[in-house]
């Protein structure tokens, strides 16, 4: 295939439903309870919503939508964080447009630009390196945010600025690995995931070498997917085949775009700028050990936690909002009681609503509210 239209073909997903469907029926865990299988990546989530899959499969399969959305789990208190750097009369603070919207415990970056803070949106972190270049009397910080997909880009900046020797940009790192994340959703005692879609655009940068711990040691299969109609269903297709013969292996379907391998000089330049922290907070699932990444020390003078004072407190999200749940799997964007309620893409209450790739702001975007207003 070449083109896009090819991977969006009615004739070829109806015959990949019609395949599921026929796998589904050779497995015998289904006739018991659903099948659960989990789409860790929110590009997927958006995908699935946008073309209606989840209405096409057989109701033996249940999808799981994960936490694969960087902006979806960024806490309150890192946000309070940011806007607290922001805030500086110096600074010029830089960041992706969809973290601007991310709820804080105060308020938002959209709400603290509106208050005066110099708050500008950028398309990539060398963007912010520019306006640094532009602006020597002041401050520039990048707001750091992203798995794998979006790590080398910052840290190839971060190496830049040092060649250039330029001294007033920062970043405000909050990048995140999604290996201890997929861990400790397999270890949380609440969830029974029978099967994985991996991330296509992570996996892009990692290769698929990080995953092989979930088929050998949890047992359960995972397929790499892409990002179109036909890929996600195709995907499915092969992990229910995996189930079905009682295999657990890691398999690539978005082989035109990951190799096994990974991108060499994507991470190099990744173990070059960072190292893991001890622990990261994430919105709706804790603290995760080792899921978070910072600069090394020998980067240390590019540090925006270093330079500036911030308020580096954890914060509780409000009681009302269910994220952690949805974000869990526990339950699905319109059980959350807040949903198209208190909680919409114009008022988010919670982070899963602001990007869209979160699982509430699809669901809410492509129909969601109106299909469970019908069924009420």
């Amino acid at each position: 295939m070449k083109y896009v239209d090819e991977f969006r073909d009615r004739e070829k997903a109806e015959a990949l439903i019609r395949e599921i469907a026929l796998v589904v029926s050779q497995i015998d865990i289904a006739r018991a309870r659903p099948i659960n299988i989990m789409e860790v990546c929110g590009g997927h989530t958006h995908s699935i919503f946008r073309y209606g899959l989840e209405g096409m499969l057989p109701k033996e399969i249940e999808l799981i939508h994960g936490p694969g959305c960087p902006v979806c789990v960024l806490p309150m208190g890192r946000v309070d964080d940011g806007v607290a750097i922001a805030e500086r009369p110096e600074v010029i603070f830089t960041t992706f447009g969809d973290a601007m919207r991310v709820p804080g415990s105060r308020k938002s970056l959209m709400q603290a630009k509106a208050g005066g803070a110099d708050v500008r949106m950028v398309y990539s972190p060398m963007d912010a390196l520019a306006l640094a270049r532009k602006n020597p009397d002041r401050e520039v910080v990048f707001f750091g945010l992203g798995f794998e997909t979006t790590m080398p880009s910052t840290a190839l900046t971060i190496l830049q600025a040092e060649a250039e020797g330029i001294r007033n940009f920062t970043l405000f790192c909050n990048h995140i690995t999604i290996v201890p994340t997929m861990k400790a959703i397999l270890d949380s005692p609440d969830l029974q995931l029978d099967g994985f879609l991996g991330p296509g655009h992570v996996s892009m940068v990692t290769g698929t070498a990080p995953y092989h711990f979930i088929a050998r040691h949890y047992g359960r299969p995972f397929v790499v997917a892409g990002f179109e109609p036909l890929d996600i269903l195709q995907s499915i297709w092969m992990v229910l085949k995996q189930i079905r013969d009682g295999r657990a292996e890691v398999e690539n379907q978005y082989a035109r775009i990951v190799h096994d391998e990974g991108n060499a000089p994507a991470l190099a330049a990744v173990e070059r700028v960072y190292e893991l922290r001890e622990f990261f907070e994430w919105r709706g699932l804790g603290s995760i050990d080792h899921s978070g990444v910072r600069l090394r020390e020998a980067y240390a003078r590019f540090d925006a936690e270093k330079r500036f004072a911030i308020p580096n407190v954890t914060i509780a999200d409000p009681a009302s909002c269910q994220c952690g749940e949805v974000l869990k799997g526990a339950i699905k964007p319109w059980q959350c009681r807040m949903f198209g309620a208190s909680c919409n893409p114009e008022t988010p209450l919670g982070a899963l609503m602001v990007s869209s790739e979160g699982a509430c702001a699809a669901h809410y975007q492509y129909g969601g509210v109106k299909r469970q207003q019908g069924a009420a």
